[in-house]
Parts: C-alpha cells; sequence; structure tokens
C-alpha cells in the first residue's frame, strides 16, 4: 500500500518548507506560465523535479498539460496539437514524473457561480448552481455535442497512448466539473463511472486512467466507496483529489473536508481497501479569517486543515489494521 499525501504547490522556497513541516511527500505542480510552450520543454521539467527533489520532496503529478480545444473538438490543427502533446510526454518521461492529470472540458474548465458563499464559522466556499450558469450565452463554439467530443477523445488516445507506454507517464483524466451536460451549449462526457468505463475501454492500456476526484463523483451522486474499489480493483485510479461538498451536480456548495455529505473515513478506507496507490491531494476548501480569497478553493489555511485531517483518518486506518 503507497497511497501518499500530495500537496498542489507553486515550488517556491516557502511552499517547499511549509510542504515539508506538514508531514506531506509529494508535490503536484505545473510549469509556470512563462515557461510553456506549444511543447513543454525538457530543461525547465529537469530543474523543476530537481528543485522539488533538492528540497527532500518528490514531484509526483504534472497537473497538467492542457489538451487545446481543437484537439477536444477535432478541428483543423488538432494533430499539430497532439504531435506537441506528444512530445511534452516524451520530455516527462526523460525527466522522471510519472502521471499527468489532464481533462476533456471544452470552452471553461471547472465552473462555479459563487465564490463567496458562507459556510462553516464564516468561512467562504464556492457554489455552483446550473440553473444561473445557464442563461449565459452560447460560447464562440455554439453547440457541441457529445458524439462529437467522444469520437475526438478516441482519435487523441489513439495518437497519444502509445507514446505515454513508451515514456511511462500515465494519462490521468479528470471528470468534468460539474458532470452535467450540455452547459451553455457545450456538451461534456466525463460526467459518470460508465463513461470513464468506457474512456478506459476505448484505448486499453496500463497508462490509461482517471483522476479520482472525489468532489466531482460525489456531484455525480454514486456510492464513493464502491466506485473507489471498481476503479481501484482495476488499476486505473492513478492519481486522486480529497474533496468533500454538499448538495448534487445541479446545486452544490464546497465544504470543509470534514464537514459536508461525504463519510471521508469510509472514503479514505476505501482507497486501502482498492490497493490505490499514487497521490492523494486535499482539493478545493474553503478560505478561512485570515487568507485571501484570490485563488478560491486553494487557500492555503483550508488546505492545512485537510492534510492534518487526512493524515487522522490514514492513522486511525492503519492502526486498525487497514494498511
Amino acid at each position: 500500500m503507497s497511497i501518499r499525501i500530495g500537496f498542489m504547490s507553486n515550488t517556491s522556497d516557502s511552499q517547499l518548507r511549509f510542504i515539508q513541516q506538514m508531514g506531506v511527500t509529494d508535490v503536484v505542480t505545473s510549469l509556470r506560465a512563462e515557461e510553456r510552450g506549444d511543447v513543454w520543454g525538457f530543461e525547465p521539467m529537469l530543474r523543476l523535479r530537481k528543485k522539488v527533489e533538492d528540497a527532500g520532496l518528490t514531484l509526483s503529478v504534472f497537473e497538467g498539460i492542457p489538451v487545446p480545444d481543437r484537439a477536444k473538438l477535432g478541428l483543423p490543427g488538432r494533430d499539430e496539437d497532439i504531435d506537441n502533446y506528444c512530445e511534452s510526454l516524451r520530455n516527462m518521461g526523460r525527466v522522471g514524473i510519472p502521471v499527468v492529470c489532464y481533462n476533456w472540458m471544452v470552452a471553461f474548465g471547472w465552473l462555479r457561480t459563487s465564490t463567496t458563499t458562507p459556510v462553516r464559522g464564516g468561512a467562504v466556499a464556492t457554489t455552483y448552481d446550473h440553473e444561473e450558469m445557464q442563461r449565459g450565452p452560447l460560447t464562440e463554439h455554439g453547440e457541441v455535442g457529445e458524439d462529437l467530443l467522444w469520437k475526438a477523445l478516441e482519435y487523441f488516445l489513439k495518437a497519444v497512448v502509445p507514446v505515454a507506454e513508451e515514456s511511462g507517464v500515465k494519462l490521468a483524466m479528470h471528470p468534468c466539473d460539474p458532470p452535467l451536460s450540455p452547459i451553455r451549449g457545450i456538451g461534456r462526457i466525463m460526467t459518470s463511472p460508465e463513461n470513464f468505463q468506457r474512456l478506459i475501454d476505448l484505448v486499453p492500456s496500463p497508462n490509461n486512467g482517471l483522476t479520482f476526484c472525489q468532489g466531482c463523483f460525489t456531484e455525480m451522486g454514486v456510492d464513493i466507496a464502491a466506485t473507489i474499489h471498481d476503479f481501484g480493483n482495476q488499476g486505473k485510479i492513478f492519481f486522486s483529489h480529497f474533496r468533500n461538498l454538499n448538495g448534487t451536480a445541479a446545486k452544490f456548495t464546497e465544504q470543509f473536508h470534514d464537514d459536508g455529505q461525504q463519510d471521508m473515513y469510509v472514503a479514505m478506507k476505501a482507497y486501502y481497501d482498492a490497493g490505490v496507490e499514487g497521490s492523494i491531494r486535499p482539493d478545493h476548501a474553503p478560505t478561512m479569517e485570515g487568507d485571501d480569497n484570490s485563488h478560491p478553493g486553494y487557500a492555503l489555511q483550508g488546505r492545512l486543515l485537510a492534510v492534518g485531517y487526512m493524515r487522522g483518518l490514514m492513522e486511525a486506518i492503519e492502526k486498525a489494521g487497514g494498511a
């Protein structure tokens, strides 16, 4: 059993020291904006990995190298985008970064309608309300059907998966957040366990799997422990996001990790029981008193609280013989 807590970080010297002080071992990060290009380069990746390792930590996940919308929509120019993506994966393999988290969301990523919803003690959290979001206009892409997205995804995977295998990089697909389709005319396909199984079966490979974003699967209304067992027993959970909320995909508010509708002990134990390996990081947390809400969900104190909670859960499970 080798599930490990990871922490999403900008890899500044102070952040890396902070991660060590929390007792966290794994860093989840990305290249700085000024270091990115059409191809993510070998040298900046290598320098980043060495900086993390010199701090006594492990760079376990790139979150993530974005797939351009041209590739997701099957538009002219996608072959060039896919070639660039493949070369970025080769560079990851050359450097020794084992997992990339990516998604198949077009036009917009994770969506929220409020970033200032009061939760416990006056902390503020994010909310999604589908009725409100649907009042917005169509995007520049107009209406995009799910069939088109599936065809483009299959085309992408058939090109990329062999490169991921050769490079020793695991492709960890993140769910659409929220897992609803369509949103303002844009179809979304990573919205259910059945669709994730379809992803896995499209191009069977030990390198084709998922990011188990616990919040998104909670939004789907599924049995979290059973779903972790399903994909974990297949060896397809390459990376995990630990998150809690109240509500459904159509309307939810994110909560402190110990204060939502999910039984987080049961969820954590499921990762152990299913033999899930790799990094699990605290995902979105409310912004607490004294923290800046300029990056909703990613303020420091809420995620620090989450790490302490996760370590407590893991210790309890391990002492009960769950490791």
